[in-house]
């Protein structure tokens, strides 16, 4: 090959590339389209977290810090015993740490963290990137909602399981108002004087 025509492709690809539409968006002014599921930050949905910890134990980065103390809850019925449960008092991420893997959103047996397809965090200092409980609650309602289910899979067996029981209910808390109405329609169908003794 020699270098003439090297140089001549060179410059055809040069020059096709000048004649096609720059397709660049301005990006402060032109906000991109991101894909439904784009993973941006972690949102916190703070009533689902029972401070379980697992996702601050399977984070790759430990860069997931919780902070929490014990409270005695009183007993639910008399004669009860009191229980404890674990109150949050510290949930942040360091996002100068995470690498985005999703672990800590995959492990939370709570449904608690979310991806949020929010990317506009940046700080002018790295120890500003620690965002707190109250960040990632604001991020939590940038999540989007989970697609629909495909109509031709079959049901959950959880989904399936809580239709039974709902059904069941609905039936036995019906069957007293058919009872009383059937009742009811007895009495209406008796002459006045049949029930009485002469």
């Amino acid at each position: 090959m020699s270098l003439g025509s090297g140089l001549a492709k060179g410059l055809a690809v040069t020059f096709r590339a000048m004649t096609r539409r720059a397709v660049t968006q301005q990006y402060p002014e032109t906000l991109p389209e991101l894909p439904p599921r784009s993973r941006g930050v972690i949102g916190l949905f703070e009533e689902n977290c029972t401070v379980c910890m697992l996702c601050a134990r399977e984070c790759p980065d430990w860069c997931i810090y919780i902070d929490s103390h014990k409270e005695t809850v009183p007993p639910a019925a008399p004669g009860g015993r009191e229980r404890s449960r674990n109150v949050l008092d510290r949930f942040a991420i360091d996002f100068a740490l995470c690498m985005y893997c999703g672990i800590c959103v995959e492990v939370c047996p709570f449904d608690a963290l979310f991806w949020s397809p929010e990317f506009e965090y940046a700080e002018t200092d790295i120890r500003d990137l620690t965002h707190e409980r109250d960040k990632l609650r604001e991020w939590m309602w940038t999540v989007p909602e989970p697609p629909p289910p495909d109509p031709s899979a079959e049901e959950a067996k959880e989904t399936a399981a809580a239709r039974r029981t709902a059904d069941r209910r609905a039936a036995e808390r019906s069957r007293p108002a058919e009872q009383a109405e059937q009742a009811e329609q007895a009495e209406g169908d008796r002459e006045p004087g049949e029930g009485s003794a002469s």
